[in-house]
């Protein structure tokens, strides 16, 4: 098949039979038709047609290497730097076309497949069959186009306790039976993003394992399809309220759902079982495949983007209300500048000073991705959203609804609530978008994935510091201290 069409994603996902629980009502077909799902469907499809736009087509797909049709460009394993920007001017294509609020685009989880299905030194030290089976899994996805998401963490029941001790350890996913076939699973794991809309569940390790034998069961890694027998997801109440796209910009277009996910003895069979035990190699998954790498490379290209498309706002508000001139106002968009010179500038750093893993893969530089990583949940992505509610001020709660410019009253709105160089609707069409770019509830669901996107920020920071190489630059200050002349 190769490179998929919107409307050949959008008649798979119809076709599918999964289980769903959204608003108090069971969803198991047409999902791609369902108000909650509908809209973000329709945007993900659109991503599927750039991939056939004469404008990205080249930029967006490559040839395969077993069947020489179009396939994805995130599915290309970078030998070299230039493959590396090759990835990236392919992130970007679909990260600028959503401004970066689309978190879970295929190219993501694409990412963690390619590394993986290199990574042969790392499976055989379990089984050499893992490795086969993933890479055999990846070629499938890739020349199927197949848009996957993932499931992370155990239930946020008792955070006192390891997820497998929660519950008396029945409540995170486990593996209940081992076959001679395959595995069954059961209980539940938070929190898959796009789940309703996705064609296949990866369930990779994501919390860090003691060893014990208690945690024979948590360790594992697999996939399945979304309909999958005994699988279910328990859908967040929806943030797109089936308004225009003039009421909510961002929330008709980019609302992704998140899910809790509950296997209700799932059957996973041996070709979909990518490790089993070995929590060692559980808490290594990322770093030693090269997967944290590629998979950050592409999220530091999204929120490059996001953070481009809140100084772009930032300014056009500052030009429509007059308020571009005042000297804290430039102070606030010099610091949106810097934010988007240092993300190119990682991304640059990271791609430059990349290099050739064992398996013969060209990773991203993993400190300088690791940094962006860990400053841009807490200092970035915060600063956003609290320069437009600061830009926009009292703007914010006092914006006309679209019906309001077909009311009786539009004379009067067309007068008081015009700006300094736009007319009152256009004036609030952009006010609509800064409110949802900074207040509604899209935004307030947008800053938190963004401030937890890979874990806890504190076990990442200390992560970070424990794995940097500092005792180079310790032996400089004691060799300054050692100095008698």
């Amino acid at each position: 098949m190769g490179a998929r069409t919107g409307q050949q994603y959008l008649d798979k996902l119809n076709a599918m039979t999964p289980e769903l629980y959204v608003d108090g009502e069971k969803v198991t077909s047409k999902v791609a038709e369902h108000p909650a799902f509908r809209n973000n469907a329709l945007t993900y499809a659109k991503l599927f047609d750039l991939q056939h736009d004469p404008a990205h087509r080249d930029v967006l797909t490559y040839e395969s290497p077993t069947t020489g049709e179009r396939v994805g460009t995130s599915f290309l394993v970078p030998r070299s730097e230039e493959d590396l920007k090759r990835r990236r001017a392919a992130f970007s294509v679909w990260a600028q076309y959503s401004n970066g609020f689309l978190g879970r685009t295929g190219d993501y989880m694409n990412s963690s497949l390619t590394a993986l299905s290199t990574a042969k030194k790392f499976f055989s030290q379990a089984d050499p069959v893992y490795g086969q089976r993933i890479a055999k899994y990846y070629e499938m996805a890739r020349e199927n186009d197949l848009l996957a998401t993932h499931t992370l963490i155990p239930p946020q029941v008792n955070r006192s306790v390891s997820g497998s001790q929660q519950g008396g350890g029945n409540l995170s996913a486990k593996v209940v039976e081992e076959r001679e076939d395959g595995i069954v699973v059961r209980g539940a794991r938070m929190l898959a993003t796009i789940a309703p809309i996705a064609d296949e569940l990866l369930v990779f390790p994501s919390t860090v394992l003691r060893g014990t034998p208690e945690d024979a069961p948590y360790s594992y890694a697999f996939a399945v399809p979304n309909d999958a027998p005994g699988l279910k997801y328990f859908c967040r109440a929806g943030l797109d309220h089936g308004r225009s796209h003039f009421d909510e910009p961002l929330a008709s277009r980019f609302e992704e759902m998140d899910a809790v996910v509950v296997f209700d003895d799932v059957f996973v069979p041996n070709e979909r079982v990518f490790l089993l035990g070995h929590p060692e190699l559980c808490n290594a998954w990322y770093s030693e495949t090269g997967a944290g790498a590629l998979m950050t490379h592409q999220v530091v290209t999204r929120t490059l983007a996001k953070t481009e498309f809140y100084l772009g706002l930032a300014s056009e508000i500052a030009a429509a209300i007059g308020i571009g001139g005042f000297q804290h106002i430039q102070q606030d968009l010099s610091e949106l500048i810097s934010y988007v010179e240092i993300e190119k500038a990682v991304l640059r750093a990271a791609e430059a000073d990349g290099k050739l893993s064992e398996d013969g893969v060209f990773l991203p530089k993993w400190e300088v991705l690791n940094a962006a990583r860990n400053w841009y949940p807490t200092k970035v992505s915060p600063r956003l959203t609290e320069i437009i509610r600061k830009f926009s001020a009292s703007g914010l709660m006092a914006l006309p609804g679209e019906a309001d410019f077909e009311a009786e009253g539009r004379p009067d709105i067309d007068t008081y609530l015009q700006s300094a160089t736009l007319p009152a609707k256009d004036r609030a069409r952009l006010f609509k978008l800064a409110f949802d770019a900074s207040v509604s509830s899209f935004a307030g669901r947008e800053s938190l994935y963004e401030y937890f996107f890979f874990g806890d920020p504190v076990r990442m920071a200390g992560a970070q510091v424990n794995a940097y190489p500092r005792e180079a630059l310790r032996e400089r200050v004691r060799e300054l201290l050692a100095r008698d002349e």
